[in-house]
């Protein structure tokens, strides 16, 4: 059983010692460990079951630490930076060779973040530590959005739980490449498209799933509730899966015929933002419950519908 705590000073000297620290984030909990210490990212792999061809997002305080991990750094970085961290996005630029090969699964890039939660925003600050931190959950399970989602599912194999409360954002970080001439998203996250091409400008958006992977959660099947989803619209759906084995996940309505506990509605008001902060939640009490089969909605195609809908797809491959 993982200790559950908010001592910012515990958690550093675990990690000073290559110890793992599942540490909060505004997305979600990520499975830390020192990402210059190839033992510990090693660690990482081992308590997660992840394969070793999906690379790590490193965590920072700030820029200034850029130049010991990274180099020909695009100016584009500076400004999406200086507008949008820290914050829900991971940047892909050219590692420097400080960085181990088992961090960025043999890539000569590497996905870097600047994370906004106050605790793990100290931590980071007071240990200067680089942290390589994927998801603190099963590989390919749901992503964590409180410190008993990490101990329910990690807490027989690592040592300490830095509690930061619910995450706010609830879905991973919007990656970006920037490491060669023109910008491109590869996977749709917390930040919206829109507000990236106020920045960038139009840019291309990349999201297909691949075995060996250029940035974390490209990988196809993910996110998985442990139960069959399916995807589409509902009263289709609902022609052919219906009674109490069934459950729905809507962005703001209910459904006839199947039990009103067994529906799950991420905003009542429609809200985009307030729906990606409840899906892994809503995924998780799902997976609990004496169903057979799952139905969802795609989300409206604006702001953080897109980034919710890919997590659907993948939990649904």
């Amino acid at each position: 059983m993982a200790k559950i705590s908010t001592n910012i000073s515990e958690a550093q000297a675990l990690l000073e010692k290559g110890e793992l620290v599942a540490i909060p984030t505004e997305t979600v909990y990520g499975l830390a460990a020192n990402a210059l210490n190839t033992e510990a990212v090693a660690s990482i792999f081992e308590a997660k079951g992840r394969p070793h061809f999906d690379p790590l997002i490193v965590h920072l305080y700030g820029k200034s630490q850029l130049n010991e991990l990274c180099q020909n750094i695009p100016d584009v970085f500076y400004r999406l930076y200086e507008t949008f961290s820290p914050g829900p996005i991971t940047y892909i630029l050219k590692k420097k060779e400080i960085i181990p090969d088992l961090v960025t699964s043999g890539n000569d890039t590497v996905g870097i973040r600047f994370p906004n939660h106050p605790l793990t925003r100290e931590l980071l600050f007071e240990s200067g530590l680089p942290l390589a931190a994927p998801s603190a959950n099963p590989f390919g399970y749901v992503s964590p959005t409180t410190a008993q989602h990490v101990e329910n599912q990690l807490g027989k194999r690592i040592p300490y739980i830095l509690d930061g409360g619910p995450c706010s954002v609830g879905i991973e970080s919007t990656i970006i490449d920037l490491s060669t001439g023109t910008p491109k998203i590869l996977r749709l996250g917390g930040l919206a498209l829109e507000e990236i091409e106020e920045v960038t400008g139009k840019i291309e958006v990349s999201t297909h799933s691949s075995s060996n992977p250029q940035a974390p959660g490209m990988l196809s099947s993910h996110y998985s509730p442990g139960k069959k989803l399916m995807i589409g619209n509902i009263e289709e759906l609902l022609k052919t899966h219906s009674g109490k084995s069934t459950a729905i996940i809507s962005l703001s309505k209910t459904f006839e015929g199947i039990p009103i506990e067994n529906q799950k509605v991420l905003s009542p008001s429609g809200d985009l933002k307030l729906a990606a902060a409840n899906l892994f939640k809503v995924l998780r009490e799902l997976d609990k419950e004496n169903i057979d089969v799952i139905l969802a909605e795609l989300m409206p195609n604006i702001g953080l519908g897109p980034a919710i809908n890919d997590r659907l797809k993948r939990a649904a491959h």
